[in-house]
């Protein structure tokens, strides 16, 4: 797998989802699904002030940067949410509260305080389904070409968490499907650049693990949750330095899959979904 220039990416998509590097060769499906603070006009804005519509309650600074470097480093498809994660949080299912949240850690939603059945199912059909469609559209030509793909999501975090700093720096999030997360945490561990745990900070107790689980776990594919804390990819540099780490780590344990990641290895995934 060689990387490709960033000026050479194709994406395509529409106002609410899209698919970056279409064409990426790599046995891995990248997910970002917090990439954007965009409220569509008709919202009103969520009734958030300004400090609130541009927070890390309404997107992940930094995460879409990152994504897509390492969708270039990786030669890797992204599939990446549009819309702010207040409008509808695509990390979690139509009937989660958090999918919609009234208030998201110090900030209240006025826009989403007391919606109905109806306007809470118009805006999954609006923006969780087309969201959920793209991703398996691009699962399904994988799976077209031969591959079983890995799927990683893309997320940074906030360094001040209701008052509480975090020491973590890089979170490996996993739920009960360990395998991908158990290698790459192998692979990272010599590091010391940074401080890297696994399930933090964040876990599947959180709710966070709806794509893995929903996307990639149910079909017996590999995959990982990614969070860096966003003050150590606010620059470019930094965002580079991350995906270095990042990126060469994941292309050291992927040959250590290669029957998972390939349709001829059909029956070690049906074995592993039916060890879940």
């Amino acid at each position: 797998m060689s990387e490709v220039k960033t000026d050479q990416i194709e994406s395509v998509g529409n106002d609410t989802v899209e698919t970056i590097n279409t064409g990426g060769t790599a046995p891995v499906v990248l997910v970002c699904e917090h990439a954007s603070k965009f409220i569509p006009a008709y919202l009103n804005g969520l009734g958030l002030s300004e400090e609130a519509a541009s927070s890390h309650a309404a997107w992940d600074p930094g995460a879409l940067a990152i994504a897509k470097l390492l969708s270039a480093k990786l030669n890797a498809p992204l599939v990446a949410q549009r819309i702010s994660r207040l409008v509808y949080d695509c990390n979690r299912p139509p009937e989660a509260p958090s999918a919609m949240p009234e208030k998201s850690e110090i900030y209240e939603v006025p826009g989403n305080v007391s919606l109905n059945d109806e306007q809470r199912q118009d805006r999954a059909n609006k923006f969780y389904r087309p969201f959920q469609s793209e991703l398996k559209q691009a699962i399904d030509a994988k799976h077209t070409a031969g591959q079983l793909p890995v799927m990683v999501t893309i997320h940074s975090f906030t360094p001040v968490y209701n008052g509480k700093k975090r020491a973590v720096e890089v979170g490996v999030l996993h739920d009960s499907d360990t395998r991908f997360a158990d290698a790459l945490l192998e692979a990272l561990c010599p590091s010391d650049l940074y401080d890297i745990q696994r399930n933090e900070p964040y876990g599947p107790e959180d709710g966070v693990t709806h794509t893995l689980v929903d996307q990639a776990q149910s079909r017996g594919l590999l995959n990982v949750m990614i969070e860096v804390r966003n003050d150590l990819i606010a620059e470019r540099a930094d965002q580079k330095k991350i995906v270095d780490l990042l990126g060469e780590a994941i292309l050291r344990v992927l040959p250590q899959f290669s029957a998972e990641t390939t349709v001829s290895g059909q029956g070690a995934t049906t074995k592993a979904r039916a060890a879940d």
